[in-house]
């Protein structure tokens, strides 16, 4: 753990507590965005973490407190981060009585500003079907979660929800004063724009697909606890590519334990040809420059950055009506909400209108597309300042 040097008064410092501050993670891009406007602010910023971005590592404004986790899990790893995170909240509190503390959900007991990403009490995986030691570990890691959830969001001064449905979670799951949460949106990168059209050839040669065909993206972990919804994008799937007039290609990003076991299952199938999985990438951009359609089925999702980044590339994207994210779609992109839970068989049918007018859905995504993009990160940056130096006033 860094020492704690002497702040410069006129500034109060902030420490922010996350996993991580980089940009290959919904709520970690939104950390290091939340970092970086803190930088070019001039405001000196304690970091405390598991990884964090090695640019925004090297500021001069930063203080880096990494932490460390035992054989690479992260549900040891949290522990360790609570313990570094009041540590460093302590010490620099102590130096300066005006610091500002950001935590992330359960992952620090520190009573100030808890910037909410994920419920859990508002997400009760299926584990039928999963493996033995699975169902262990996630019982046990849900108990410990649960009751570390309730007992920190209930002592924070100030919480941050992104999303409505992540406050209504908040207020109606956990019983918290709804003064007390406050929703601030997600905000965008200036360079998620549509793309050119070469740079849409060189993204397809990038990923070697057939050429001519319609591309559909899916992008998130393929976890055991099925959250995402892929098992669902499958099922419809499989079924669309028995109509011989089904001309679309599936691309997948993103790891996982299933990651194996969802690959065999689509090479048993006969389907390599059709349906490509990535998984880990970092190229999301170049993924979504190459798409004409993302899908994202799924189970419970508090916001769905990778969705708002399809659209604001202009890429139409079909989201459950429930993630926190369909609550920035227009009445007029109804029909790429899905509903909840979302099924298969109506999936297919949505998805077969899109093919039949590929123009039509990204010419209707265009507006919400500039509505998005007006709204950038230093916009959610300045709007997380102003209600942490309100409530720091009263």
């Amino acid at each position: 753990m860094s020492v704690i040097a002497r702040n410069d008064r006129s500034s109060p410092p902030w420490v922010l507590i996350a996993a991580g501050f980089h940009h290959e993670g919904g709520m970690d891009k939104a950390n290091a965005a939340l970092a970086s406007y803190l930088c070019r602010e001039q405001i000196p910023v304690h970091l405390v973490g598991f990884r964090i971005d090695r640019e925004l590592a090297a500021n001069p404004a930063v203080t880096v407190h990494y932490v460390r986790k035992p054989a690479g899990s992260f549900f040891l790893g949290n522990r360790l981060l609570s313990r570094v995170g009041t540590a460093v909240a302590q010490a620099v509190v102590a130096d300066n009585e005006a610091a500002r503390v950001v935590v992330n959900g359960d992952n620090c007991d520190w009573p100030a500003v808890n910037w909410v990403h994920f419920v859990h009490r508002a997400w009760c995986p299926t584990l039928t079907g999963t493996p033995i030691w699975f169902q262990a570990k996630s019982q046990l890691n849900s108990w410990i979660t649960l009751r570390r959830e309730r007992q920190i969001l209930q002592k924070a001064k100030l919480l941050l929800a992104n999303s409505e449905r992540t406050r209504r979670d908040l207020v109606v799951s956990l019983g918290l004063a709804p003064e007390r949460v406050h929703t601030v949106y997600l905000g965008t990168d200036s360079n998620w724009k549509n793309a050119t059209p070469e740079r849409r050839a060189q993204a397809e040669a990038w990923l070697d697909m057939p050429g001519g065909r319609p591309l559909v993206t899916f992008i998130g972990a393929l976890g055991h606890d099925s959250r995402k919804g892929f098992d669902t994008l499958w099922t419809a799937w499989r079924s669309l590519c028995s109509r011989p007039a089904w001309d679309v290609n599936l691309v997948v990003a993103g790891g996982g334990r299933a990651l194996t076991r969802w690959q065999r299952i689509v090479n048993e199938a006969g389907l390599d040809s059709r349906v490509k999985l990535l998984g880990f990438t970092n190229r999301v951009a170049d993924l979504l420059i190459a798409s004409d359609l993302l899908v994202s089925p799924v189970r419970y999702e508090s916001y769905g950055l990778n969705v708002q980044e399809a659209l604001c590339f202009g890429v139409p994207a079909m989201v459950t009506v429930s993630a926190g994210v369909a609550e920035r779609y227009p009445v007029d992109l109804g029909d790429l909400l899905l509903p909840e839970p979302a099924k298969a068989e109506d999936l297919a049918m949505r998805l077969l209108r899109w093919r039949s007018n590929i123009e039509e859905f990204r010419r209707r995504t265009a507006p919400v597309a500039r509505l998005l993009r007006a709204y950038d990160w230093d916009h959610m940056a300045r709007r997380i300042v102003a209600l942490v130096e309100r409530t720091q006033s009263l």
